[in-house]
């Protein structure tokens, strides 16, 4: 599934906001219309769900962005990211404006520090504290997770996520809580290994209130 970022020189996102962008436009494109049925989506999406959830991330600015965006996706907007996501493809089948795009260069970083979480009733997707990801690979991880709580939510509670936007936040755990949390039975996204880290590395857990209820 390819993702694609904006980062434009003089200003870029936030990295959080990013990650929680990347998550939210996941969601998005899983519940259109467009995906679900007989959309035109449905197929690939289908097939790709039945192998691996692989995700891509990729960065555009100015008229790589515009060209990016006649594509058939889904952009979704963060308080200042945007994250436009396009229906499944495989790797050597991507249109030649996603392609030339760069997949280095999204480092981004917090201007300011991010408020912990105090509600009880959002979903949180907590990064392993003890793993270096760009801000590339770490949106690519926070997608899956927050696929892999949707799997597991019943569909009364899959509607309430969406009736609110898709709420959620994406926090580093802290190292004392890490190993509760990977532990707990929450969704853990293990990375395949491709990029940056090694196979079988625990990336994020998938904490949804629903599912934290359940266990």
């Amino acid at each position: 599934m390819p993702l694609v970022v904006r980062i434009e020189k003089a200003e870029p996102p936030a990295r959080t906001d990013a990650l929680e962008t990347a998550a939210r436009a996941v969601l998005v494109l899983l519940t259109d219309e467009r995906a679900q049925g007989e959309g035109e989506w449905a197929e690939a999406v289908r097939d790709w769900q039945d192998a691996r959830i692989r995700k891509v991330v990729r960065r555009a600015r100015g008229a790589e962005w515009r060209k990016a965006e006649t594509l058939p996706g889904v952009t979704v907007d963060g308080d200042g990211a945007q994250v436009r996501v396009f229906p499944p493809v495989p790797l050597d089948g991507w249109p030649k404006e996603l392609a030339k795009l760069q997949v280095s260069g999204t480092d981004l970083d917090d201007p300011e520090p991010v408020a912990a979480v105090t509600e009880p009733a959002l979903p949180v997707l907590w990064l392993n504290p003890d793993l270096a990801m760009s801000a590339g690979k770490a949106m690519a991880q926070a997608g899956h997770a927050a696929q892999l709580a949707w799997w597991e939510l019943t569909e009364a509670e899959r509607a309430a996520w969406q009736d609110s936007g898709f709420r959620l936040a994406v926090r580093t755990a802290a190292r004392e809580r890490w190993a509760e949390l990977s532990g707990s039975g929450l969704p853990v996204v293990r990375d395949a290994g491709f990029t940056e880290i090694a196979p079988g590395s625990a990336t994020v857990v998938a904490d949804h209130p629903a599912l934290r209820s359940r266990l």
